[in-house]
């Protein structure tokens, strides 16, 4: 590892969202690929933040700050990465909360979570509407649809979710993830979701597990 990535990985994971851009570039300009900055920086530096936030060393604002830096050198190499077809198929990731909710932290921090897997991660953002949430999936081939909700009454679109993809024959193809205070894993079996995570850290893990076992 050069010292360029030890300083981005650092930066990252103690969210020093100024110094983002210039430390991208500079582990570009030692030699790095697209695919190394990647996987090896910014995916490890979002590893190091998701132990802290499980360990509780750090709590939501840490890792929001950290996120944003994330993105910040993302936004550099990602499309490198898509030119280049050096990242391969990591899977992709249409995430958002559903409608009738506008809480998005938890759902901010597993999107960047899941994004520093480098998986392709689509934001539906808060508030979305179940058939505008199957639509992306289908538009985006997506391999999962990743849904959160801190309130009980908009536990239906979940389960209204389930029932279209089974009438439109993507049930299995698509796998769905729920989270959020809302929900449970008894919850999700009884709708028939294929995951349930507790918090990011989780929710990442698995998401990558989906992927993998594709």
């Amino acid at each position: 590892m050069s010292a360029e990535m030890d300083k981005l990985i650092d930066i990252v994971v103690t969210g020093k969202i100024k110094e983002a851009k210039d430390a991208t570039q500079a582990a570009l300009d030692a030699g790095h690929t697209a695919f190394e900055i990647v996987f090896d920086g910014l995916a490890a530096a979002m590893d190091i933040v998701g132990e802290k936030y499980a360990n509780k060393e750090y709590f939501l604002p840490q890792v929001l700050l950290s996120a944003n830096t994330l993105y910040q050198g993302l936004n550099i190499v990602l499309p490198m990465l898509k030119e280049s077809g050096e990242g391969g198929d990591k899977g992709t990731c249409v995430i958002g909360v559903v409608e009738g909710d506008v809480h998005d932290i938890g759902k901010n921090i597993c999107k960047a979570l899941i994004t520093g897997t480098g998986m392709d991660v689509h934001d539906m953002g808060k508030d979305v509407p179940m058939k505008d949430f199957l639509q992306k999936a289908k538009d985006e081939n997506a391999d999962i649809i990743a849904e959160s909700t801190l309130m009980t009454p908009t536990l239906d679109g979940m389960k209204q979710m389930e029932k279209m993809l089974k009438e439109e024959g993507l049930k299995g193809k698509i796998k769905t993830m729920i989270g959020g205070g809302a929900t449970s894993k008894e919850f999700a079996d009884q709708i028939g979701a294929d995951a349930w995570t507790y918090d990011a850290v989780e929710c990442s893990k698995v998401a990558t597990q989906i992927i993998k076992d594709r």
